[in-house]
């Protein structure tokens, strides 16, 4: 046997390097595909889109928060890969009694950096993972952020009720690392707000993520009538909030955020 924890500090016992992979986390399923282990990984849920092959044909064993546990017990998995945000305690519990369940716990730049030195250990991609990582701390490092001047903003993940990233996320995280300064920073998790107590905060940007919640060109309008002085633009909500290999290249798509706000402060002027 060999012995890993994860990162809530369980101990997870496996008798080799896993032939039998499911993925319960969508960016780790692109981790897992992006350090070649295309033959070992026979199960994912339906929101791992990425990468499309493994979408249209490896198994799906439900979404992150309903996991369907009589396609997982057929799999016969001999590692489970989830996480704890996305993935319910209850049914992790549940796996965990049956099968070994390595759970991430990501929350910023760092433990993302943990979470992949973690999957490569327990998968035998050691070197694959390691390359990996060199690459994302390069291009962060190279990263021209506006740390000193960061725009104020709020960022949408839902509407109907509307609901932002607060300040303990990842999300919020990687605003910050994009040039961003959360007017939520001092609120927990996904709060429920309002746009008549957002107006107080006098967000220079409004950010509309792809994802979970599709905001359209639609949405920006009627932001932008809402916000006249704010920047309004739809975000890649994958570069945001994704925190396996799509991470390689988020700096490059956050350098292309700051470059459309510029612009459209120049076209104003």
């Amino acid at each position: 046997m060999r012995s890993f924890n994860d990162q809530l500090g369980r101990q997870v016992l496996v008798k080799e390097f896993p032939k039998r992979i499911i993925s319960l986390v969508p960016s780790q399923t692109e981790l897992l595909a992006n350090i070649g282990l295309e033959s070992e990984v026979v199960g994912i849920t339906k929101f791992c889109v990425h990468p499309n092959e493994w979408f249209r044909n490896k198994t799906r064993v439900g979404g992150t928060k309903q996991v369907k546990l009589d396609v997982i017990n057929e799999l016969q998995p001999d590692l489970i890969i989830a996480n704890k945000e996305e993935n319910t305690k209850e049914q992790i519990e549940a796996l965990a009694a049956e099968f070994p369940v390595w759970v991430s716990d990501v929350y910023d730049l760092d433990s993302a950096f943990q979470m992949i030195a973690g999957v490569g250990e327990i998968t035998g991609r050691t070197r694959e993972t390691g390359e990996l990582l060199g690459r994302i701390k390069t291009n962060f490092e190279k990263l021209n952020s506006p740390a000193n001047n960061p725009l104020k903003a709020a960022y949408f993940i839902w509407r109907k009720p509307y609901m932002v990233a607060g300040g303990d996320t990842f999300i919020s995280k990687m605003m910050e690392k994009a040039g961003f300064e959360n007017v939520y920073n001092s609120i927990d998790r996904y709060p429920e707000i309002n746009l008549r107590a957002l107006k107080e905060l006098s967000p220079d940007c409004i950010l509309l993520s792809s994802e979970p919640y599709p905001f359209k060109e639609k949405h920006v309008e009627n932001f932008k009538e809402e916000f006249p002085n704010a920047k309004v633009l739809i975000v890649d909500g994958e570069y945001f909030s994704w925190y396996g290999s799509r991470l390689e290249f988020a700096p490059e798509y956050f350098e292309r955020v700051q470059n459309r706000i510029n612009e459209s402060s120049n076209n104003n002027n």
